[in-house]
């Protein structure tokens, strides 16, 4: 930890980014019951007393770490260039392969917390409905362009965000063959719900 003597003012808005980009870390490595005042300010070697300055209660910052963490997941796997098809591709691909874990599993945690944590309750409502927004203005844009052929958009993206959901409760389980019956499982449900051929988005 940085002794008084190393310490480097801050400007606030860069200093409570440091702290939300730590806290997810710590999230994503070893789950959100490990946030705490001290486990963040060891991580970017401040006082514990400067973590408490920007977030008096852990829960406020356990909460604002999942939002980051969230959000950061949308943006990588949802944005980007390329048609629909391409687009929906890549996220589906993401979610069958081992860079997806550490984020399905921080999921995983916050919903189990979520039930005693209204808090985060609402956290997960908000970045779900996001979350489904984007999917939908993807579905919506595909069917624009004739690549898809479903419908309705929006049940579309709920079928597919219940498909992620769906495997995230397996992301604890030990490696084994098993695994691949449910790897492809969310490429399957999308190109089943979008009316294109079986193994179109891999």
């Amino acid at each position: 930890m940085s002794s008084p003597a190393s310490y480097t003012r801050k400007p606030p808005g860069q200093r409570r980014e440091e702290i939300l980009a730590a806290a997810a870390g710590i999230a994503l490595d070893d789950g959100l019951e490990r946030i705490t005042v001290r486990a963040v300010a060891e991580r970017i070697g401040v006082r514990p007393g400067l973590i408490s300055h920007y977030f008096p209660a852990v829960q406020d910052l356990m909460v604002a770490a999942f939002e980051r963490a969230a959000s950061s997941e949308r943006t990588e796997v949802l944005l980007g260039e390329g048609t629909p098809t391409e687009r929906m591709a890549r996220f589906v691909a993401f979610f069958a392969s081992e860079a997806s874990v550490p984020l399905s599993r921080l999921w995983l945690n916050a919903r189990h917390l979520s039930r005693f944590t209204p808090a985060l309750a609402a956290a997960i409502a908000e970045q779900e409905a996001a979350y489904l927004e984007r999917i939908t203005e993807m579905v919506a844009s595909g069917l624009s362009r004739g690549e898809f052929r479903t419908p309705d958009a929006g049940a579309a993206a709920v079928r597919i965000l219940m498909a992620v959901d769906a495997t995230t409760t397996y992301v604890n389980d030990p490696p084994g063959p098993e695994r691949f019956g449910y790897s492809s499982f969310v490429a399957d449900v999308a190109a089943w719900t979008l009316g294109l051929p079986e193994g179109a988005l891999g």
